[in-house]
C-alpha cells in the first residue's frame, strides 16, 4: 500500500474518534426528556449532565495536546480510546444523576485525548497544503457535524431503546480504532521533545477548570461569591501559567502564538461561533420534541437538513478561500450564522403553534454560516504552529471549541431556564398538586413529565410550551447579538491574512 493510500485511510480512521468527541456534545440533546423522567435531575443537575463532558474536555486538552507530543500522538490516541469506550459503559448504565454526571465527566478526559491528537497526526500525515486542507475540511465537517448528527442518532435510538444507548454506539467505534489504528496511522511526536512541565499542566486545570465552574454557577443561580471568586481564582492561575509558559524553554503553549492575527482570530471566531451554536443545538432538539410534539425519530429527521447546511457551508469555504481573503469568508460566515439565530428567534415569537419547516430552515441557515466558518478557523490555528508543536496548537483550538461549546449549552440553556421559570411561575393553575407544580416549574421535560399525571395535561403542556419559547426566543436572539459583533471584529483582525493560494509578495 503506498502512502498516499495509507494516509486517506488514516484519515477515515481518525474521522471516527473526532466525530463521536463531538456527538458526545449534543447526543443527549434528545434524551433530556426521558432523563428527566428517569432519573429525576433537577434543573441545574441537568444542565450539568449536559455540559459537564465540555467543561472537563476543556480542562484537559491543552495538557494532553502536549503530552501527545511528547509521548507520541498515537499512543495517546489508542489511550484515550480505551478509557472513552470504558467511561461510556459506565455512563450507559448510570442509575442518578450523580452517577451521570461522574461518568460524563470521565468521558471528558477521554474525549480531551481523542480531538487534539487526530488533528495533530492530519497534520503530519499531509504535509502538502492542498491535500491538507482537503483532510482538515473532512476532519471538520465529521466534529462539527457531530454536534448536529448527536441529536440524529440519539432519536433514533431512543425510538427503540432506553436513554442508555447514546453512549454505547462509543463502544464498537472505540474497538474498532484500536484494532486498525497501529496500521494505518503512523505515529507522530516531537523530534526533540522537552520536559513534560507538571506545573504547567495542573496549571492550565487551575486556570481552565475554576472558570468554568464560576460561569456555570453564574448563569444559574446569578453571580454571587462563590462563582466570582471561583472566576478571579482561575484568571489568577491563568496569568501564573501563561507566566511559566513565556520563562520555559520548552513551554506547552507557544503563548507568542496569539499574537498572531490569523491565529488569535481564528481562535475567536471558532469559539464564539461553537458557543452560539452548541447552545442553540440544546434547546432547539428540546423545541422539536417537547413544545412541537415530535417522536425522537421524526424529529431526528428533521435535524437532517442541517447536517447539510454544515457540509455545504464547509465545502464552499475550503474553495473560496483559495482565491477570497480569510477575513471575507470567516466574517460572512459568522454574518450568515447570525441571522440564521436570528431567524430562529423570530420563529420562536410566533409561539408554541410555530411551523417545524419554519424553525428548521432558520437552523439550517445557522449550520450553514457555522460551516464557512469551522475548516479555516481550524486550518489557521493549525498551520500557524511549528510541526512538532501542532498536537498543543490543536489542543489550544479545540479548548476554545470545547470550552465554548460548555459554557454555550450552560449560558444559553440557563437563559433560556431563568426565562421559562419566570414565565411560568405564577402562571400555573393554582390547584395543581405541589409535587407536580414544583416539577413543572424546574424543567421543560419535568412539566411534560408530571403533566401526564393528570387527568387533563393540557392546560399544563399549553403554559409550560409557551414559556419555553420564551426562553427558546431569548436565547436565539442573544446568540444573533454576540455573532454579530464577533462578524465585525473577526473580519477587521483577519483583513491582512492573504487568500490560501495567492501568490507571496516579492
Amino acid at each position: 500500500m503506498n502512502d498516499a493510500r495509507r494516509a486517506w485511510l488514516g484519515l477515515a480512521v481518525l474521522v471516527l474518534p473526532a466525530l463521536l468527541a463531538s456527538m458526545d456534545l449534543s447526543v443527549l440533546f434528545m434524551a433530556a426528556p426521558w432523563l428527566s423522567a428517569d432519573l429525576a435531575p433537577s434543573g441545574t443537575q441537568l444542565l450539568w449532565i449536559m455540559d459537564v463532558y465540555g467543561f472537563l474536555i476543556a480542562g484537559f486538552l491543552i495538557t494532553m495536546g502536549s503530552l501527545g507530543d511528547r509521548i507520541g500522538r498515537r499512543r495517546l490516541l489508542l489511550l484515550g480510546a480505551g478509557a472513552f469506550g470504558g467511561a461510556s459503559v459506565l455512563a450507559a448504565y448510570a442509575s442518578t444523576p450523580e452517577m451521570l454526571i461522574a461518568a460524563r465527566a470521565l468521558l471528558g478526559v477521554g474525549g480531551a485525548v481523542l480531538a487534539p491528537s487526530t488533528l495533530a497526526l492530519i497534520r503530519s500525515m499531509f504535509p502538502e497544503d492542498r491535500d491538507r486542507r482537503v483532510a482538515i475540511g473532512i476532519w471538520t465537517g465529521a466534529f462539527t457535524g457531530g454536534v448536529a448528527i448527536g441529536p440524529i442518532v440519539g432519536g433514533l435510538l431512543l425510538e427503540q431503546f432506553w436513554w442508555g444507548s447514546v453512549f454505547l454506539i462509543n463502544v464498537p467505534v472505540m474497538l474498532l480504532l484500536l484494532v486498525v489504528g497501529p496500521v494505518l496511522v503512523p505515529e507522530s511526536r516531537d523530534p526533540r521533545p522537552g520536559r513534560f512541565d507538571v506545573l504547567s499542566a495542573l496549571l492550565s486545570l487551575a486556570a481552565v477548570l475554576p472558570v468554568v465552574y464560576g460561569v456555570k454557577e453564574a448563569a444559574a443561580h446569578a453571580l454571587g461569591m462563590a462563582p466570582a471568586l471561583a472566576v478571579l481564582g482561575g484568571c489568577g492561575f491563568a496569568v501564573l501559567f501563561v507566566r511559566r509558559q513565556l520563562r520555559l524553554a520548552d513551554p506547552m503553549i507557544d503563548i507568542r502564538l496569539l499574537r498572531s492575527r490569523g491565529f488569535g482570530a481564528a481562535l475567536g471566531a471558532q469559539t464564539v461561533i461553537v458557543l452560539a451554536s452548541a447552545g442553540m443545538g440544546y434547546l432547539a432538539v428540546q423545541f422539536l420534541q417537547l413544545v412541537l410534539g415530535l417522536r425522537p425519530f421524526v424529529a431526528a429527521l428533521w435535524m437532517l437538513p442541517t447536517v447539510a447546511g454544515t457540509a455545504i457551508g464547509i465545502g464552499l469555504a475550503t474553495v473560496l478561500v483559495r482565491t477570497v481573503r480569510p477575513a471575507v469568508v470567516v466574517g460572512a460566515g459568522t454574518a450568515v450564522a447570525a441571522a440564521g439565530f436570528a431567524l430562529v428567534g423570530m420563529v420562536g415569537m410566533v409561539g408554541t403553534g410555530s411551523s417545524v419547516l419554519a424553525v428548521m430552515s432558520a437552523y439550517t441557515v445557522l449550520t450553514f454560516g457555522t460551516g464557512m466558518v469551522a475548516p479555516l478557523a481550524i486550518d489557521l490555528i493549525v498551520t500557524t504552529a511549528p510541526p512538532e508543536r501542532a498536537g498543543a496548537a490543536a489542543a489550544v483550538g479545540e479548548t476554545g471549541a470545547e470550552f465554548g461549546g460548555a459554557v454555550g449549552i450552560a449560558v444559553l440553556g440557563t437563559v433560556a431556564t431563568a426565562v421559562y421559570r419566570d414565565e411560568i411561575t405564577g402562571a400555573l393553575p393554582a390547584a395543581l398538586p405541589p409535587d407536580v407544580a414544583e416539577a413543572a416549574t424546574g424543567t421543560l421535560g419535568g412539566a411534560v413529565a408530571a403533566a401526564r399525571q393528570l387527568p387533563d395535561p393540557i392546560p399544563v403542556l399549553t403554559i409550560a410550551g409557551e414559556a419555553f419559547v420564551s426562553g427558546f426566543t431569548t436565547a436565539a436572539t442573544l446568540a444573533a447579538t454576540l455573532l454579530t459583533v464577533a462578524a465585525v471584529v473577526v473580519t477587521a483582525r483577519l483583513w491582512s491574512v492573504r487568500p490560501a493560494d495567492a501568490p507571496a509578495p516579492v
